[in-house]
């Protein structure tokens, strides 16, 4: 009987285990997608930002 109550304790622990990899997977999935699409504008915002201060410092 202790054979079955340990092995149904490891089986928890392994589900804990991998319901944290898959968490952890699906919120890298959603970092990963946010910065690809804001990644543009970003970019294009910086761009701005140093054409401006060129054309500040050439004054």
């Amino acid at each position: 009987m202790n054979f079955f109550k340990m092995r149904i304790l490891e089986d928890q622990k392994g589900q804990g285990v991998m319901e944290y990899v898959i968490i952890s997977s699906l919120v890298g999935i959603v970092c990963i997608t946010a910065v690809k699409g804001f990644g543009d504008v970003i970019k294009k915002r910086i761009q701005d930002m140093e054409h401006s201060i060129v054309e500040n410092l050439k004054t």
